[in-house]
């Protein structure tokens, strides 16, 4: 059974997700029902970085950051609902989209309602279905899924990078199939 919560400002907003300006996609939180549904608001001003290049002449806000603030808002209802706030030792990871359309553009002076519903989850992945409307009218929708990852801080601070690693934790070396020469650090 879903829980109402009351609205949810900016400062809240931050202990929920780890992202800061430039990134963060979210003003405010006008609903929240707890395993169920979020709506939230971000406000399209002129002075958001991406509309110095997207586009000069026709400004624009770009439809991957349209998603990109779905998946914000599913990340609040997520971890509200599992009665935590983001920290420095786990993740939560936009992991994939599917169905995503655009109806229409969104443009500086727009305000952008977030209407994000939770369709499955598990332990450890979750499924939603994100609706964005501007004045009433849809702009843009998909299917979200998104996953929370519990860091090995332990495995990090020991330093473990391997030769051939790029730079990537050693963790991240496993044995690739069909890769000779790619191991385990």
């Amino acid at each position: 059974m879903s829980e109402k919560q009351p609205a949810i400002d900016i400062s809240e907003i931050l202990r929920y997700l780890p992202h800061r300006y430039p990134f963060l996609l979210i003003d405010r939180v006008t609903e929240i029902d707890l395993d169920a549904r979020i709506v939230a608001i971000k406000n399209v001003t002129i002075n958001e970085p991406f509309f110095q290049g997207h586009f000069p002449h026709v400004p624009v806000m770009p439809g991957v950051l349209v998603l990109e603030a779905m998946a914000q808002a599913a990340g609040i209802l997520s971890f509200a609902s599992m009665g935590r706030y983001s920290d420095a030792n786990s993740v939560y990871y936009f992991a994939g989209i599917d169905e995503a359309r655009f109806k229409r553009p969104v443009s500086p002076g727009d305000q952008l309602v977030l209407d994000v519903r939770i369709t499955r989850k598990s332990r450890l992945v979750w499924k939603f279905h994100g609706e964005a409307t501007v004045d009433g009218q849809k702009v843009a929708e998909a299917s979200l899924m998104c996953a929370l990852r519990e860091l090995n801080r332990e495995e990090e601070a020991a330093g473990a990078v391997s030769d051939h690693g790029a730079g990537r934790p050693a963790s991240a070396n496993a044995a690739l199939p069909g890769k000779p020469g790619t191991s385990r650090a």
